[in-house]
């Protein structure tokens, strides 16, 4: 395992009291990883524009009960940032998923739970779909079935997820565009999406204007690309396969996903009866900023720590 030294190091150590940075080596990329606590593994992912430090307001709490592992997904954060090639497969979700297997093997858990908000529960989909057995206990954060949510795109979920369309467009068009004013983009993207005025730290926010760089933004694009094409690829080959462990679906009464869908059954579709369970949080996309203290407890209550 190599370790490296990050600029943002200081910070996120700030963050994540008795955490541990380790920079692990995957098939094709290296992941950030900061791990801290004790107990069973729980691992927690991200979404987009954002980085593993947008778990910091639950992650210590967290600590008391498992061995927490943050993760920044390829493409984000302090984490490799691959060219996507073919077909975007870099960034397809089975790739990603594959990347946190190997990295939590790396870690010594052979099986763990997990938790994805945004991107990081697409990743986590796909996990428990391409590796049966390795993960417990799932929760997703504030996302639908990606193919069934470009299947019921309309005018209404396009013009409100605008990125969806724009960020997967062929390069160079939202690279460049973009890129004329990284940290305007990045501004206006949360603003749209939090509905709690001053959830967003000022230390994370400076975390994730510090990691919203071109190259991120290259890797944010062809995932978007990936999601648009390679994966629902994947999706129509594994249409028949049904998520069977317990799974927690939790989604921000006030942001797009859950005036869109009725969130709980597009999960429950995915999955063999019972497992699926869950419910609005009083927040917008952002939840574990926005609504920390309802992450936490519904975390405690659906995960086993023993």
């Amino acid at each position: 395992m190599a370790q490296e030294t990050h600029q943002g190091d200081s910070l996120a150590a700030s963050l994540f009291p008795g955490f541990t940075q380790a920079t692990i080596a995957t098939t094709g990329t290296t992941l950030n990883t900061w791990v801290g606590g004790q107990g069973p593994a729980l691992l927690l992912l991200h979404g987009h524009p954002q980085t593993l430090a947008c778990w910091h307001k639950v992650a210590s709490a967290l600590a008391k009960h498992f061995t927490v592992v943050l993760a920044d997904l390829r493409g984000y954060g302090d984490s490799g940032k691959p060219e996507g090639g073919e077909k975007h497969i870099g960034y397809s979700k089975r790739r990603m998923a594959l990347d946190l297997v190997e990295a939590m093997r790396h870690l010594g858990f052979t099986r763990f739970q997990v938790a994805g908000h945004d991107r990081g529960g697409r990743v986590v989909h796909r996990l428990l779909l391409d590796h049966p057995g390795v993960v417990e206990r799932a929760a997703l954060l504030d996302i639908a079935p990606t193919a069934t949510m470009f299947a019921g795109t309309d005018m209404a979920f396009a013009m409100r997820y605008v990125w969806w369309f724009f960020l997967s467009q062929p390069a160079p068009l939202p690279e460049t565009l973009i890129g004329a004013n990284l940290a305007f983009y990045l501004q206006h993207h949360m603003d749209k999406q939090n509905k709690t005025p001053g959830a967003i730290t000022p230390e994370a926010l400076s975390e994730y204007r510090r990691c919203y760089t071109a190259q991120t933004l290259h890797a944010v694009c062809e995932d978007y690309r990936a999601a648009a094409s390679i994966d629902l690829e994947h999706d129509a080959q594994d249409e028949d396969k049904k998520i069977d462990v317990p799974l927690l679906v939790l989604w921000g009464e006030q942001g797009v996903v859950g005036r869109s869908y009725d969130v709980l059954q597009t999960w429950r579709d995915k999955a063999v009866d019972g497992v699926v369970n869950g419910r609005a949080l009083p927040c917008g996309h952002y939840l574990p900023e926005e609504a920390p203290e309802a992450v936490l407890a519904e975390f405690l209550q659906f995960f086993r720590a023993a």
